[in-house]
């Protein structure tokens, strides 16, 4: 017999409390739904606790001191008597892991005032309308008309580079150090890897990124990737590309990576950047009719719903996008389609990204290597922030605009921003994208003069001369 569902108030569960999970209980609680979210950690997920804000709070740190080390070039000059700054790393990771579990509460509190019931353990599915959860008082059954899996994602580990929490760190350990590592070899240079290697390069480690590709951050824009790597090296990063990390071994005072070429890179403490696996295992997942990639993620169409009837999933899980954003609108969008809320299904060529890097990396829609491979066809104007005035104030030497502007028509398809605060100017971009605005309507919107958004508005404007 087919249970009816009752929309005015209908049962939801969601395993995992990050933002695809709290997001879409925020929604769901919202629109009049039952909701209970199971989390086995904290509420916000690894995003919160080990994750997007504690590294982001560190980055934010290694900034300021890299500003002050540059305060001299504007006119600001220290007494004699002052020290060198240097980075207090217990202080500074005790301010991020007291953020990271504040920001935390405040997501419960938020949750709690909606009437979301949280239940702290963890769950697996025992069919498609039922989850089992193991907490510290038992075993307890929730009844659901719709689950939503947000399960999240953990560090991959090497087999020859297993992670001790002293000198071999993962993402998640390396706010447990108290003092600053002296040498920190980063390996890994993807998003992850190349964001912390500019942070305790600002912190004031001596930094050796390995990356087994051509260029640091692959995958992303070619001008981008080059302009951080002269960055890496004017700031003493020591690059190694094409290199690949074979083992990473601890010794008597400090750590020795062992390249595919048998050579050997020492320092006092490694940080293994190489990916994340989904945390699907274990779930009762395919024994619900989930199906899964050979990579262990979740199967999700454009609304994020799984192949199991009654059943959704979002974030890292589904090995869609691995960002807190897009976990968010996953799980918006799996509970509007549930409720029968206006719905519009993801789409990725309107994801905007950021990468924490000084200076920091943005960028939006369709890329000028989408433009390369024939997929699109489009005109691109890039512009140095070398000549904006407000760059010029602020002493502002690497970071560029550029747009992408669809041939023919002249709509903006796409964009990057690499300089301070990129992840704060990416937006204009990114609303141009989403709503098929043509470069027109970007250069004929006013400007603060000056102001770095000055740029985004002549690289329009010269995007005019293209149609």
């Amino acid at each position: 017999m087919t249970t009816q569902v009752d929309f005015s108030s209908p049962r939801i569960a969601i395993l995992g409390g990050g933002p695809g999970g709290y997001e879409a209980a925020m929604v769901a609680a919202s629109l009049g739904a039952k909701v209970t979210i199971v989390e086995r950690a904290g509420l916000g997920g690894s995003a919160v606790l080990t994750d997007v804000v504690p590294s982001k709070t560190l980055i934010a740190t290694a900034d300021l001191m890299t500003r002050v080390s540059e305060a001299d070039e504007l006119g600001v000059k220290f007494d004699d008597s002052a020290s060198k700054p240097h980075a207090d790393l217990k202080h500074i990771n005790d301010r991020v892991l007291n953020l990271a579990r504040g920001q935390s509460n405040d997501i419960r509190a938020g949750l709690e005032r909606l009437g979301v019931e949280i239940v702290i353990g963890s769950g697996k599915l025992l069919d498609n309308n039922t989850i089992e959860v193991l907490t510290l008082e038992g075993t307890r059954t929730i009844d659901a008309d719709a689950i939503l899996l947000a399960v999240g994602a953990h560090p991959r580990e090497l087999p020859t580079a297993k992670p001790d929490g002293e000198r071999i760190l993962n993402w998640a350990q390396i706010y447990n150090l108290d003092e600053l590592p002296e040498e920190l070899i980063v390996v890994g240079s993807g998003v992850t890897g190349a964001e912390f290697a500019s942070a305790y390069n600002g912190l004031g480690s001596k930094v050796t990124l390995i990356s087994s590709r051509d260029q640091v951050l692959p995958g992303e824009d070619t001008d981008a990737a080059k302009l951080l790597e002269g960055v890496f090296e004017r700031r003493g990063v020591r690059v190694l590309s094409r290199s690949r990390a074979n083992a990473v071994e601890r010794t008597d005072d400090g750590v020795k990576v062992t390249l595919g070429d048998g050579s050997v890179v020492t320092g006092s403490h490694c940080l293994v950047c190489v990916g994340s696996i989904p945390n699907t295992a274990g779930l009762g997942l395919e024994e619900a009719g989930v199906a899964l990639t050979e990579s262990g993620h979740i199967k999700v169409d454009g609304v994020s719903r799984t192949t199991a009837p009654n059943i959704y999933a979002a974030g890292d899980c589904t090995g869609v996008f691995a960002l807190a954003s897009v976990a968010a609108m996953q799980g918006r969008i799996a509970i509007a389609h549930f409720m029968g809320d206006g719905v519009k299904p993801l789409k990725l060529n309107q994801v905007a990204s950021n990468i924490f890097t000084s200076p920091e990396i943005a960028s939006v829609g369709v890329s000028e290597a989408d433009l390369a491979s024939g997929k699109y066809q489009g005109d691109v104007v890039m512009l140095s922030l070398l000549s904006n005035a407000r760059a010029k104030m602020r002493n502002t030497k690497d970071g560029f605009v550029k747009i992408i502007a669809r041939k023919g028509s002249g709509t903006v398809i796409g964009g990057v921003v690499v300089g301070p605060n990129a992840s704060e100017l990416i937006f204009p971009i990114s609303v141009a994208v989403t709503q098929k605005l043509h470069v027109d309507d970007v250069a004929s919107a006013f400007t603060v003069y000056p102001s770095l958004t000055g740029s985004i508005s002549e690289a329009a404007r010269r995007l005019h001369v293209h149609m």
